[in-house]
């Protein structure tokens, strides 16, 4: 994981080079999911040669079982490769980024069935090899995966804009009611508007690339600062809880809610005219509660409130809202669905068990010992759920 310096665990390319490092295997026959491969494979295994003329040759006596085959790009582009059913497209298993005259592996669990290479060269049309059969072996019980393509999530982004687009609307009446208690003058009422204002960004958990360098300004931490919570480049809600919380004069936050409010509005302008990639949905799918489990459920980002746990809960909401928009994509492709449901339901529980009756949260090492292993637990189960969706909702070429 690589921490930046606003404070925010950021996983550019760690979770798709979890997924797609040598070879994935989306779904393969007889119920294998997920290889992960060293770049190396037997000089026995089957050679199959990648280029902008050919692909899939080289496959010469097809069987079942568990196999590795060598992808070797004998063209002078970097290529896709994948292995699919040639009549459906659904893929069984995919290789990213085959330089030239590059060999890789590709492992994979064959059940019964038809399979065929197609190959993606850089600046060039898909070609689909020649289709094999295998038999002798399992039924073929994995379910393989069908791609996303970008048409595919262009109704899941619409839907996620506008989740967001109604969440900054509400994040900019909480942060102007926030500025306008802390110079009320009010401390109690300051904390309590806080809280709000920060959960309801924190439920936007899909959209913090697309924010820019407003995350930053809006909720990075001091980490990587030269003069850490001291430093004047560090603004935003915890660089208020700071102060609301360790006695600073409220006339001096005043200027801190202020830049927070404008901050907030910059912010919602702005996202007028961006626009949320499509590779972010499904990785923030995974990438929000893994942020929860490393930063709220440690009180990494405790700056005086001892609200983690509430943000945790709010984080939920985000993966939630992901999660609704990416269903009917996800729906036929996942198996795991179901289950990443009841995990949701789980954790939810168990973080609102947490809630005291007052409406205060206990900090997480004010949990019991059961409480805390309990949501440490569920928000690690949950996480590893929720993983898979980072490569199954990847969007990819299919032509």
């Amino acid at each position: 994981m690589v921490r930046s310096s606003d404070g925010r665990v950021r996983v550019p390319g760690s979770v798709r080079a979890r997924w797609i490092v040598g070879a994935v295997v989306l779904a393969a026959g007889a119920g294998a999911v997920v290889a992960f491969l060293p770049d190396s494979a037997a000089a026995g295994d089957p050679e199959i040669a990648v280029s902008r003329s050919a692909c899939g040759t080289g496959w010469a006596d097809p069987k079942p079982g568990p196999q590795t085959f060598r992808l070797h790009n004998t063209g002078s582009v970097t290529a896709e490769v994948d292995l699919i059913d040639p009549a459906t497209g659904v893929i069984y298993g995919e290789v990213e980024g085959l330089g030239p005259a590059t060999t890789r592996p590709l492992q994979v669990n064959l059940g019964n069935g038809s399979y065929a290479f197609r190959c993606l060269p850089e600046d060039a049309g898909a070609i689909v090899g020649p289709a094999l059969q295998v038999t002798g072996g399992a039924e073929r019980t994995g379910p393989g995966v069908a791609p996303v393509t970008h048409d595919d999530l262009l109704g899941p982004l619409k839907a996620y804009q506008q989740h967001v687009t109604s969440g900054l609307a509400e994040l900019v009446a909480n942060t102007g009611a926030l500025k306008d208690t802390v110079h009320g003058g009010d401390r109690a009422g300051s904390r309590a508007a806080w809280l709000t204002a920060h959960l309801t960004y924190e439920r936007l958990g899909a959209a913090y690339d697309a924010f820019g360098d407003s995350d930053g300004a809006l909720n990075g931490t001091a980490d990587g600062l030269p003069d850490g919570p001291a430093d004047p480049g560090f603004t935003g809600f915890h660089r208020l809880e700071q102060g609301l919380w360790h006695g600073e004069d409220l006339g001096a936050l005043a200027a801190v809610a202020d830049r927070l409010d404008t901050d907030a509005r910059a912010l919602q302008t702005s996202f007028g005219t961006s626009q949320v990639d499509g590779n972010d949905l499904g990785l923030r799918a995974h990438e929000i509660m893994e942020n929860t489990l490393q930063l709220e459920l440690t009180g990494r980002t405790d700056y005086g409130s001892g609200t983690n746990l509430a943000t945790a809960r709010a984080n939920l909401d985000g993966t939630r809202a992901v999660l609704d928009v990416l269903r009917p994509l996800l729906a036929p492709r996942y198996p795991d669905l179901s289950k990443v449901d009841s995990w949701l339901n789980r954790t939810q529980s168990a973080l609102d068990g947490a809630h005291r009756p007052d409406g205060t949260w206990p900090r997480p090492a004010e949990l019991s010992l059961q409480q805390r292993q309990q949501v440490n637990a569920d928000v690690s189960e949950l996480t590893e759920l929720l993983a898979p969706i980072a490569a199954i909702a990847e969007p990819r070429r299919v032509s």
